[in-house]
C-alpha cells in the first residue's frame, strides 16, 4: 500500500499539475489524478510529470455525470473513451465515483437508471482495461436527504458493482465503512479483486443523527477502527493507493502544504500502528 495525495487535504486550492508537484515535495508516493486537469496538460506532459516526480497515479475521477438527466449523461459518455485511453496510458487504470444513498425515486427505479447508465460506461472502460470503483455513502443524514433510501451498505454496493461489470468494484472509504456499520469481515469477504481504491479518515464520537459528511477527522483522531481496517486490507493483499480524504478539519485555514503533510503524517502513524507501514 502507498499513500496518495487527495485534493481535500489542500481544500481543493491547488490545481493540476502543481498538485502533483506538491504531493512529491511533501513525501507522498502517489497522487490522485485530476482527469480533466491532466488531459488539458496532455499525455506527454503528464507522463513526464509523473516520471520526474516519481509519483504513482492512484486513481482518477470518473468524468461522467450519471446522476442527472439523460442529456448530460450522454454528452459525458461520448467523451469517456478518450478519458479511459488517457488514464490507462499514464499508468492509472482506475477511476472512482460515488452513488448517493438516497434519491427522489423509489429504490428499484433509481437502481435501474444507474445500472442502465453505468453498464455501458463500464464497457467503455473495459476496452482500455480500466476499473471503476463505486463508493457507498454511510452517514444517516445522506440516507435521509431525499425521500427514498438507496444503496448504502458495503455488501449491497458490491453486489450492485458486480452486476454492472467484471471491471467494477468498490471505492472503500473508512468513513463510510464505519458509518454504514461494515466490519473487518466485510473487507475480507470482498477480497482484493473487488476493492479498486481506498480512502481513509476518522470520525468524531457523535450519535448518527449528529454526524455530517463534511466534518471529518484525520486518521487516528477519532473512533474508527483503522488498525482493524488496515490489517484487513493487508490480509487480503491490497497493494494499491490509500488516499487520506478529509473534509473540514480546518484544512481551508492551513497552507496547502501543511494540510497535505498533516494527512500524510497522521495516516502513516496509523499504518505503523497497524503494522502495515
Amino acid at each position: 500500500m502507498y499513500l496518495s495525495l487527495n485534493s481535500t487535504l489542500v481544500a481543493d486550492r491547488v490545481p493540476w499539475p502543481e498538485f502533483a508537484r506538491l504531493a512529491a515535495r511533501v513525501g507522498f508516493a502517489g497522487v490522485d489524478l485530476s482527469t480533466s486537469g491532466a488531459m488539458r496538460e496532455g499525455l506527454g506532459a503528464t507522463r513526464t510529470l509523473l516520471e520526474e516526480t516519481k509519483l504513482t497515479p492512484a486513481v482518477a475521477g470518473f468524468p461522467v455525470e450519471f446522476r442527472k438527466d439523460d442529456a448530460t449523461f450522454k454528452r459525458d459518455l461520448a467523451n469517456l473513451e478518450g478519458a479511459a485511453q488517457f488514464v490507462a496510458a499514464v499508468g492509472c487504470p482506475r477511476m472512482n465515483t460515488y452513488l448517493l444513498s438516497s434519491s427522489q425515486r423509489p429504490k428499484p427505479e433509481q437502481r435501474k437508471i444507474y445500472k442502465d447508465r453505468l453498464s455501458p460506461a463500464a464497457d467503455i472502460l473495459a476496452r482500455s482495461h480500466v476499473r471503476l470503483g463505486l463508493e457507498f455513502l454511510g452517514p444517516l443524514h445522506l440516507r435521509k436527504m431525499f425521500p427514498y433510501e438507496f444503496i448504502w451498505r458495503m455488501d449491497e454496493m458490491l453486489e450492485f458493482a458486480r452486476e454492472i461489470g467484471p471491471n467494477v468494484g468498490l471505492e472503500l472509504d473508512s468513513w463510510h465503512w464505519h458509518h454504514a456499520g461494515a466490519t473487518v469481515k466485510d473487507i475480507i469477504a470482498a477480497g482484493k479483486d473487488n476493492i479498486v481504491n481506498v480512502q481513509v479518515n476518522d470520525s468524531p464520537a457523535l450519535p448518527p443523527e449528529k454526524i455530517r459528511d463534511d466534518e471529518r477527522l484525520m486518521p487516528g483522531e477519532g473512533i474508527i477502527d483503522l488498525v482493524g481496517f488496515f490489517r484487513a486490507l493487508k490480509e487480503i493483499g491490497y497493494d494499491e493507493g490509500v488516499s487520506p480524504e478529509v473534509f473540514g478539519r480546518g484544512l481551508k485555514n492551513l497552507r496547502p502544504e501543511e494540510g497535505a503533510r498533516l494527512g500524510l503524517e497522521t495516516t502513516r502513524a496509523v499504518m505503523r500502528k497497524a503494522g502495515v507501514a
